[in-house]
């Protein structure tokens, strides 16, 4: 009994202990994209919790450790997604389009998220490479890997794709974010164009 018990109280613990660095994540989220990433304080993030002040240096150190893990935390939400798009892919149009529009979608459903990423002074010194989001660009040049060697995606240097795919889908999302005159579908349509035909391909702008 006394097993079960102890058991019980441990997991109970990390019950809380999980569920109290969820809660520094969500709020952060939510200071984030209120305030940007400059102006906000770790004051501010405790502030939108319900815990006590001290209870967030047991997580995390910094703002810039709570956005790390914010990183993260959104890095496994969206690659199983990517990953199946690209699987699933028989052409390069679909390898491309898929993945853009698997991306963008994710963004504007997450757009409090996203929000934090757009360009400010303060984001240039904020890593964001973290342990996830590099699982996630090493899982884009292996599929990419395979797509060549299954002939799905042209043979070109892995590594220059997968940096102009994801610097591409990044920087387009930042302006998906920020405005509300671009659609996921109109997005997604642009990235691929560019790909797969370069400027000359891309649509006439509407006037």
């Amino acid at each position: 009994m006394s097993l079960d018990l102890d058991a019980k109280a441990r997991g109970k613990r990390e019950e809380t202990k999980a569920s109290n660095r969820q809660a520094i994540i969500d709020a952060a989220r939510q200071v984030f994209a209120e305030l940007g990433y400059g102006a906000t304080t770790v004051r501010d993030i405790i502030r939108a919790t319900d815990l006590a002040s001290g209870t967030f240096y047991n997580y995390f150190k910094s703002k810039e450790e709570v956005f790390q893990a914010l990183q993260d935390e959104t890095a496994l939400r969206v690659r199983p997604r990517l990953r199946a798009e690209r699987i699933r892919a028989r052409t390069f149009e679909e390898f491309i389009a898929g993945s853009f529009r698997t991306f963008f979608d994710f963004v504007k459903n997450d757009h409090s998220t996203f929000a934090t990423m757009r360009r400010n002074p303060e984001m240039q010194r904020v890593r964001i490479d973290t342990p996830e989001v590099v699982a996630g660009f090493d899982e884009l040049r292996v599929d990419l890997e395979r797509a060549i060697e299954s002939g799905v995606v042209p043979d070109a240097d892995p590594d220059l794709l997968m940096a102009s795919i994801v610097g591409v889908a990044f920087e387009i999302a930042n302006h998906l974010v920020a405005r509300d005159d671009i659609d996921v579908d109109d997005a997604a349509k642009f990235a691929t164009a560019l790909f797969l035909g370069g400027v000359q391909a891309l649509p006439k702008r509407k006037r």
